[in-house]
């Protein structure tokens, strides 16, 4: 877990300071309508929203609360992978080094009864 920790720290390191130098010294309508116009640039933001929404089925799955399951995926949609790192980096503390608990959450009980 300790290496799955250091890998969030530096992608929730990296996504800020993406998110900062867009915010800074991009025109997100500007920039958007570049991207937007390009082929591959709609096909990244497909590509990109096919992701944000298969992690976001993973937090739904592993969730307790289906409120915060919602906020989460919201912030996936809006801060992209800036929220996915740090829900990843959240989780690892969370889970104290237990794989079971840190991939299934609220379900681990339920899963392993079934076993």
């Amino acid at each position: 877990m300790k290496i799955g920790k250091i890998i969030s720290w530096l992608c929730l390191g990296a996504m800020t300071a993406g998110l900062l130098n867009g915010f800074i010294n991009g025109d997100f309508f500007v920039d958007g309508g570049k991207l937007l116009s390009n082929p591959w640039g709609v096909m990244s933001l497909i590509d990109l929203y096919v992701g944000f929404t298969i992690f976001s089925m993973w937090i739904f799955f592993r969730e307790r609360s289906r409120t915060g399951a919602v906020i989460w995926t919201i912030l996936m949609m809006i801060l992209g992978f800036f929220t996915a790192s740090l829900y990843l980096l959240i989780l690892f503390y969370k889970s104290k080094g237990d794989w079971v608990e840190f991939f299934f959450g609220a379900r681990k009980n339920i899963l392993l009864d079934k076993g």
